[in-house]
């Protein structure tokens, strides 16, 4: 009998608890889900290794195939090398 007059929860009292636990459980879910997604992309970053030659390669393929005009080419590959340590 304690809860069928005004000693327990009411409808929206149902409602409030229902939709915090809602909450709170997809706010933690998507703050561990974004932990592991930042740790996990750190080691998914190649490791830059004198990558020049294959990038000057790929320049002159599209210079060959068209979709960069001379000029352009000419900018890129100056700022690939300049870009060289």
């Amino acid at each position: 009998m304690m809860f069928w007059y005004g000693d327990g929860m009411n409808g929206w009292g149902w409602f409030a608890m229902s939709a915090g636990m809602i909450l709170f459980w997809g706010l933690l879910i998507t703050a561990v889900v974004l932990i592991f997604r930042t740790l996990d992309r750190s080691t998914e970053r190649p490791v830059r290794r004198g990558g020049t030659k294959e990038s000057e390669r790929i320049l002159g393929e599209r210079l060959a195939r068209g979709e960069i005009d001379e000029e352009e080419y000419r900018r890129r590959l100056s700022a690939l090398r300049s870009g060289e340590s």
